[in-house]
């Protein structure tokens, strides 16, 4: 046990040292933030007025290039924030025309204040003198949307479910190696001053090193200890915080970008308008995905982690070395976890709370799909993203996480084992 803690203990200062980049120092400010985005592009130069609940004026403001805005308030309580829709680009409005929130602050806290925009109701097919229904082409543009969240939730539960599949640990850590891959991904753009696709390489890489390494220095000497899947998990859980904070410590609490493809114009395929960078990051997950799924069925590596994840004991006495097979997936679970994070700070700005945002839609997708099963995982997230996106066609944007969840609990009421997964006999 000495050992895994010096080992952790070095793997954190390592870690340590790789984000200690240019970064402001986490503050404990108070205050009302949001971003503005249109059709998944951030929206500039939208006038966002803030007033008192008594409607003594405050502050106005406007978004910037990535579409954030933010004003800091001296005392916590009620305001009211108003999008000033005269300001809105000509071909977008506020959905229901609801501009006005009244969000409370609270004492040393950032309120997230959400403004759901969409396309006016004139689209191109209109323009041009076709027939088009607005509500089917805002469904086209929401499954576009649905499919890009849903691979990118498959990438994350991809690793988590080889983790589970060869080790039965639930890793709630999960979130934090994606977290891990976007930060270091933006040490390397920002911080060195390397284009995003060499950092993006780079940040696979080192995570997938650490990946290894934390098997290797922690999680191999807690098995090795006999330490049972619960204690692990629970580990997991406070591995989690440490990491989320440290984090805080090092990126601090503000929302950053990529230097480069931040805002990108969009293209128009039919009904569906989207950056060019979407398209890319849909080919990227797509491949990676069949990339890892090919593995897995057709090399010797993904044969023997199949047999591990069926009986690791029964793989063991046939000649696998069951640790080199673990290490391996622990390898390629922190190095597709940083692509995951790669991928979700390009569709939306940078923060220490990204994959713990996402860590519970990681989870359904995997428990919907079937846990242990990787293409489980994929059809799962698939699954999750699609509804998460065209759930708002009914119910407010800020819901959309939740209907995605009962979605899972439903599901699992009908077929417990997950969509992909076996029947198994308890007792």
């Amino acid at each position: 046990m000495r050992r895994a803690v010096i080992a952790f203990t070095a793997f954190l200062g390592g870690l340590i040292f790789l984000l200690a980049v240019p970064a402001q120092a986490a503050v404990d400010d108070q205050g009302l933030r949001g971003t503005l985005k249109l059709q998944g592009q951030p929206v500039n130069g939208v006038k966002i007025v803030v007033t008192t609940e008594d409607g003594k004026p405050v502050k106005e403001v406007t978004s910037n290039a990535q579409g954030t805005w933010e004003v800091k308030v001296d005392k916590p309580g009620k305001y009211k924030v108003t999008l000033d829709v005269k300001t809105l680009p000509a071909n977008a409005q506020v959905r229901a025309n609801n501009n006005v929130r009244t969000p409370t602050v609270f004492s040393g806290n950032m309120s997230t204040v959400l403004f759901a925009l969409e396309p006016k109701g004139t689209t191109a097919a209109q323009e041009t003198g076709g027939e088009s229904s607005p509500f089917w082409d805002t469904a086209a543009q929401l499954t576009f949307e649905g499919i890009n969240l849903g691979l990118i939730i498959a990438l994350a539960a991809l690793g988590l479910s080889l983790i589970y599949g060869t080790t039965g640990l639930t890793n709630f850590a999960h979130g934090e190696l994606v977290t891990l891959g976007a930060i270091v991904a933006y040490a390397f753009n920002v911080g060195i001053g390397l284009h995003l696709i060499p950092a993006a390489v780079l940040s696979v890489i080192v995570c997938g090193g650490l990946g290894y390494a934390q098997d290797r220095f922690f999680w191999g000497q807690l098995r090795r200890r006999g330490t049972g899947v619960i204690a692990m998990m629970i580990i997991s859980i406070g591995v989690a915080l440490f990491l989320r904070y440290t984090y805080l410590i090092l990126f601090g609490g503000q929302n950053e970008a990529f230097a480069q493809y931040t805002a990108q114009p969009g293209i128009q395929i039919g009904p569906i308008s989207a950056a060019p960078k979407n398209f890319v990051a849909i080919g990227i997950e797509l491949a990676v995905l069949i990339i890892v799924g090919v593995a897995l069925l057709r090399t010797r590596t993904g044969k023997a982690a199949r047999a591990v994840a069926d009986n690791p004991a029964l793989a063991a006495s046939s000649g696998i070395n069951v640790d080199r097979i673990i290490r391996i997936i622990w390898t390629t679970g922190g190095a597709i976890a940083a692509l995951a994070g790669i991928m979700l700070g390009l569709s939306q700005n940078l923060k220490y709370t990204m994959g713990q945002d996402i860590l519970l839609l990681i989870f359904a997708g995997v428990t919907l799909g079937g846990l242990g099963t990787a293409f489980g995982a994929l059809v799962g997230s698939l699954v999750v993203g699609l509804f998460i996106q065209l759930s708002t066609l009914w119910v407010p944007p800020e819901l959309k996480s939740v209907g995605a969840l009962a979605v899972l609990i439903i599901v699992l009421l009908v077929r417990p084992q997950g969509i992909l997964g076996r029947r198994e006999r308890i007792g």
